[in-house]
C-alpha cells in the first residue's frame, strides 16, 4: 500500500506532492494539450477546473487514504508550480504501475525524469519493490522519458488504457 506519509518528495528539478485546489485551473488546462488528450488517455474526456476540485475532494483524497490510488502533481522544485500529473495505481502485492503527463509549458527540462525518480522512492518508501508503466508504441515522447528515469522495456502488448480504449502498449519496469 501507498503511504501518503511520505510525500512530498523533492529533488532538484521537481516535488511530487498531494494536488490541492491551487493546482485545478493548471491541471485542467493542461489536459486541453492535445498531446496530453492524444496520449494521456485520461479517464474523463474533458476537465475543468470545478471538475478537478472535485476530484481532488472526492477521488483523489480517498485513494491515498487506502493507499491504493495516488494522483499528484508534479511541482516546479523551487516556485511549487503545478507542472503535470503523476499516478500511481494498481498497487498490489509488492508492485504497482505508474503514469504521467507533463503540462505543455513544462516539457524538455527533464520535469518528467525527475517526477518518475521521485515516484520511484515513493513506492519504494512504501514497501513496494516494482513499478511497471505503459505507453502506446506511437508515444516516443515518453518512451524516452521512461528509460532516461530508469525503465526497460519487458514486452509489447494490446492492452486497456485507463480511458477504456485499446491500443497497442509497450510495457516497462523500474525496480525501486
Amino acid at each position: 500500500m501507498l503511504d501518503a506519509a511520505f510525500l512530498p518528495l523533492r529533488n532538484d528539478h521537481v516535488r511530487l506532492r498531494q494536488l490541492h485546489h491551487g493546482d485545478a485551473a493548471a491541471y485542467a488546462a493542461g489536459t486541453d494539450d492535445p498531446a496530453v488528450q492524444r496520449y494521456g488517455h485520461l479517464p474523463e474526456p474533458t476537465y475543468t477546473p470545478t471538475s478537478v476540485k472535485t476530484l481532488i475532494d472526492g477521488e483523489v483524497r480517498a485513494g491515498l487514504e487506502r493507499g491504493d490510488l495516488a494522483v499528484l502533481a508534479i511541482a516546479k522544485a523551487e516556485t511549487d508550480e503545478f507542472a503535470g500529473s503523476l499516478v500511481i495505481f494498481d498497487v498490489s502485492g509488492d508492485q504497482a504501475e505508474v503514469g504521467f503527463w507533463v503540462h505543455p509549458d513544462h516539457r524538455g527540462g527533464g520535469v518528467g525524469t525527475a517526477a518518475l525518480d521521485l515516484a520511484a522512492q515513493f513506492t519504494h518508501r512504501s514497501g513496494l519493490k516494482r513499478l511497471t508503466a505503459r505507453t502506446a508504441t506511437d508515444n516516443v515522447g515518453s518512451q524516452l522519458v521512461l528509460t532516461r528515469a530508469g525503465f526497460v522495456e519487458t514486452g509489447r502488448e494490446v492492452g486497456t488504457a485507463p480511458s477504456g480504449h485499446d491500443l497497442a502498449l509497450i510495457q516497462y519496469e523500474r525496480i525501486t
